[in-house]
């Protein structure tokens, strides 16, 4: 899935909206945190997302955008539903927030609690995939990958954080799926953290690991890994340059992965406007812009308003495929 195009005063025009939709006795009194505030992500301390929050903890701090003293709360287990089942404890509750990504989609699309179960506030940026193995590997590339599990399926083991479904597995399992491979019979090991992924690979206890591009650079700097194949459309620029796509490999697969901010359900438009407001601001802060370099990140800010028409639409497809890989119900 390619990026959505956003206008960058996409956050003026939800504003507007949410000013005629709320009273204006509500907007007169605001809101903003009284309390200690709490970013939870549902993975392990140095996974993509608690890095992520612990960069908006830091930036929001330097700049005096929150006076609250803020937090970060790793609850991983179960593909963020763990994370997703304690930040709704705190219904209505504009403290707490749940740093996530698409993953909530396909948890849904599973039956398990997901993205219906909170309120959405804004999506800040998006992401690529890279599948990687070790830099001795026997596998030479994304093609050689497929040739080789077409011949048997179970022949590498798979390092998938956090859960199986998410945009992770579908990076490999969705591209295998199209390429001719029995999907059923490969090896899958669930980590929960990318970081604990690759650990495992370069430890020789897993073969192949897919995880947010930026999670691949420092180790291709110090030669430890080889990346084989990336899920973008087309090729990358400055470190990924030499790095073929899936589709240039014989396997028409695109996998774009957002990262999002969310509340508990319940949560009141002013807090909601609250927050959007504090992430266009945080976006926008060299800091920010210094970080999605780093990390590859795309620009893909949508406001509440844009956010849930996007996933909306996101679901459905998310769905479909979750279906064809037989971890959905027809």
């Amino acid at each position: 899935m390619r990026p959505a195009k956003c206008l960058r005063n996409a956050g003026v025009l939800i504003a507007a909206a949410l000013f005629v939709a709320v009273p204006l006795s509500a907007w007169a009194q605001g809101w903003k945190p009284e309390k200690p505030v709490e970013i939870i992500v549902g993975c392990a301390p140095g996974c993509g997302p608690d890095n992520m929050a612990r960069q908006m903890q830091r930036v929001f701090q330097t700049h005096r955008y929150v006076d609250s003293p803020i937090s970060i709360q790793n609850k991983a287990g179960g593909g963020g539903t763990v994370a997703r089942t304690y930040l709704n404890q705190f219904e209505a509750n504009g403290h707490y927030l749940y740093h996530g990504d698409r993953g909530a989609l396909a948890a849904h699309a599973m039956g398990r609690s997901g993205y219906t179960d909170v309120t959405a506030v804004a999506i800040l940026f998006g992401e690529y995939i890279g599948v990687a193995v070790k830099a001795d590997s026997p596998i030479k590339s994304g093609r050689d990958l497929i040739e080789r599990l077409r011949k048997d399926p179970a022949a590498h083991s798979f390092g998938i954080a956090t859960s199986l479904g998410n945009a992770n597995h579908q990076a490999v399992a969705g591209t295998l799926k199209r390429a001719g491979v029995d999907i059923r019979k490969t090896g899958n090991v669930v980590c929960q953290a990318g970081a604990l992924a690759i650990t495992a690979m370069r430890g020789g206890h897993i073969d192949v690991v897919p995880v947010s591009l930026g999670s691949w650079v420092s180790h291709m700097k110090t030669g430890t890994v080889r990346v084989i194949a990336v899920s973008s459309p087309e090729r990358l620029q400055d470190v990924f340059s030499g790095i073929p796509t899936w589709r240039e490999q014989g396997a028409n697969s695109v996998v774009f992965n957002w990262r999002a901010m969310y509340g508990p359900r319940g949560m009141t438009p002013v807090q909601v406007a609250y927050w959007e407001n504090i992430f266009q601001r945080l976006i926008d802060t060299p800091e920010w812009k210094s970080e999605m370099v780093k990390v590859s990140g795309v620009d893909n800010f949508m406001g509440a308003a844009q956010m849930k028409k996007y996933m909306e639409e996101d679901y459905a497809e998310i769905r479909s495929f979750l279906v064809e890989l037989e971890l959905a119900k027809r």
